[in-house]
C-alpha cells in the first residue's frame, strides 16, 4: 500500500511543483528510501510526515507536504468538484474566516480575520464586515491565527484599504500556464473604501500563506503597520491533491512576486514593523489608534471614549 501511494505522490509532486529541480532532487530522495524500506510498518500519519519531514529537507518549502485528509474530504471523495463542496461548506460554517468585527472604544475598528475566503464564495461577508467598521478612525486587523486562504481574497480585504483601482498589490506565477497574473485594487467594491486613516496589522508566528500575503502586501505599499512576531514564511499558492481516499499531498503550483520588493516571503516570513510578543500586539496597536483618534478627531463624544480608553 505504502508503495503505491508514495509513487503516486511522487507522480503529482514531479508535475505539479512550481520548481521542477527541486522536485526531481526530493522524489530521488524519497524513492531511495522506498526501496531500503524505510517506510514499512508506518502508519499512514507517520508515513505523511516522515515524507514531509523529507521533502522539506530537500526543498524547505511549509507548504509542501503529506498527510492524512480532512476527515470530510474522506467521506465526500477524491474529485475537485467534491473537495470543492467541502471547502465552500467549511467556509460558510466558519464564517469565511471573519471571527469578530466591532467598533472598540475610541472609534476604532477591529476586525479578528482567520482566514482568507474567496470572493465568489464570501464576498457578501467581506463586504459586510467592512462596511461595520466604515465610519472608525483607525483599524486593526488581528490575523495572529490567520492560516491563509485565498488570493482572490487578499486582493478583496486589500482593495478596502486604497482609494481606486491602480495599486499593484501582487503577482503571481503559475507554473502550468507559464503565466504571470498581476492582482491590481479592484475598481469596484460593495460597501464604502477605507481611505487615508490608519490601519495596523497584528501578526504571529502562526500567521501563514493568505494571512502573509495581506500583512506583506500593506508592508510593501505602506499602507499599514505590522505589529507582532515574524510570520512562519510560506508564499507559494497550493493545492491539494488526494493520493487516496485518506492522504493528500499539498503541492506549491506556483510563487508570489510583489512588485515593490521583487520577491516575496517564503522562508523567512513577513518581519513587523513593531516586533512584539503575539499577546502584547494588539494592545500596542490599540494604544496607537487611540492616540491617533486623541489627535484627530473633532466629536466630543469619541474624544471622550479614546481618552478614557487610553487612561485605561
Amino acid at each position: 500500500m505504502s508503495k503505491t501511494l508514495i509513487e503516486d505522490a511522487l507522480a503529482i509532486l514531479r508535475d505539479k511543483y512550481v520548481f521542477p529541480d527541486k522536485a526531481e532532487e526530493a522524489a530521488t530522495v524519497i524513492e531511495a528510501s522506498l526501496a531500503a524500506g524505510e517506510y514499512e510498518g508506518l502508519t499512514e500519519e507517520r508515513l505523511g510526515e516522515r515524507v514531509t519531514e523529507q521533502l522539506f529537507a530537500v526543498c524547505a518549502d511549509k507548504h509542501l507536504r503529506l498527510r492524512i485528509r480532512h476527515v470530510d474530504l474522506q467521506e465526500a471523495g477524491e474529485t475537485a468538484a467534491d473537495a470543492d463542496a467541502v471547502w465552500k461548506e467549511q467556509q460558510r460554517l466558519n464564517n469565511y474566516g471573519i471571527m469578530r468585527t466591532e467598533r472598540l472604544a475610541g472609534n476604532v475598528g477591529y476586525i479578528k480575520l482567520n482566514g482568507v475566503t474567496s470572493p465568489g464564495n464570501g464576498g457578501r461577508a467581506i463586504a459586510a464586515a467592512m462596511e461595520l467598521v466604515a465610519n472608525t478612525d483607525a483599524l486593526i486587523f488581528d490575523l495572529t491565527v490567520n492560516r491563509g486562504g485565498d488570493p482572490d481574497g487578499v486582493q478583496m480585504w486589500n482593495s478596502y484599504l486604497f482609494g481606486d483601482s491602480e495599486t499593484h498589490l501582487n503577482s503571481i506565477y503559475d507554473s502550468a500556464t507559464k503565466h504571470t497574473r498581476d492582482f491590481w485594487t479592484l475598481a469596484y467594491l460593495p460597501g464604502s473604501r477605507y481611505v487615508d486613516k490608519p490601519v495596523y496589522v497584528l501578526t504571529s508566528g502562526f500567521t501563514f500563506s493568505a494571512g502573509e500575503e495581506f500583512a506583506y502586501n500593506l508592508q510593501a505599499l505602506k499602507r499599514a503597520t505590522l505589529i507582532g512576531e515574524t510570520t512562519r514564511g510560506g508564499a507559494h499558492p497550493t493545492d491539494r491533491f488526494p493520493v487516496s481516499k485518506t492522504v493528500e499531498i499539498t503541492v506549491p503550483v506556483a510563487r508570489s512576486i510583489n512588485p515593490v520588493t521583487g520577491t516575496n516571503w517564503e522562508g523567512v516570513g513577513v518581519v513587523p514593523d513593531i516586533a512584539l510578543p503575539a499577546e502584547e500586539a494588539f494592545g500596542h496597536a490599540y494604544t496607537l489608534a487611540l492616540k491617533h483618534v486623541a489627535e484627530t478627531s473633532t466629536a466630543p463624544t469619541v474624544l471622550e471614549e479614546a481618552r478614557s480608553a487610553l487612561e485605561k
